[in-house]
């Protein structure tokens, strides 16, 4: 299961495949697909990255362009798989939460953690969380990261209504407020994160920040 640190066949831990390698045999059609999307994470994480073209990855691969396609049809679908780890990593994380027994502000203050720390350790998949890598791409794209942040703010905003001890449930638009703060906070710590060249971390004084929140 996928969790807020990068695994060994992570997209975000993706270092480039460097050396020719003439006598290597071609790898299953599996392999590659992630070695595609593991080397497309790496080079959005570069500093100063721009506008990944399908020859700039290609040629990182030691391949051609035709061979990017016989795995994926678009640079967008590319770009879906990316969107695919990152809600399955995520909601994985937020389902973990969910389960525990714990007051709402902690569950609030783990979920808000845990998008932070994954965010810090997938720098390049932080870039497509903030839209940055998006840009001239599929506008279906950014719809989709879009979509996956409402859900997540409404998962927020359901604890946000959990009653504290034997009280009654807070009111509907102070759990909106709530989450919708929380969520603005943690866009803002990955689109700075992103714009400072990956220098300023999401998680730089996340207990303090949470206890002002929370």
């Amino acid at each position: 299961m996928p969790n807020a640190e990068p695994s060994a066949d992570s997209p975000a831990n993706a270092s480039a495949t460097g050396g020719a390698m003439p006598t290597r045999k071609r790898p299953p059609p599996g392999e590659r697909r992630m070695q595609i999307l593991q080397t497309l994470a790496a080079m959005l994480q570069q500093p100063g990255a721009e506008r990944v073209t399908t020859a700039a990855l290609a040629a990182r691969l030691q391949v051609s362009e035709a061979a990017l396609y016989r795995h994926f049809a678009s640079k967008a679908q590319m770009f879906e798989a990316l969107i695919d780890f990152i809600e399955h990593s995520v909601f994985s994380l937020t389902r973990q939460i969910a389960d525990r027994e714990a007051p709402a502000p902690e569950k609030l203050a783990q979920a808000v953690s845990a998008l932070l720390r994954f965010a810090e350790a997938n720098p390049g998949l932080a870039r497509v969380m903030a839209g940055d890598a998006l840009v001239n791409e599929h506008e279906r794209l950014q719809q989709r990261m879009a979509l996956f942040f409402d859900k997540l703010e409404a998962q927020w905003r359901q604890w946000a209504r959990e009653p504290l001890n034997a009280d009654v449930a807070a009111p509907t638009v102070e759990a909106q407020v709530r989450a919708g703060v929380l969520l603005a906070f943690s866009l803002g710590r990955i689109h700075r994160f992103v714009r400072s060249g990956f220098r300023r971390l999401p998680t730089e004084a996340l207990p303090e920040s949470l206890h002002v929140m929370l």
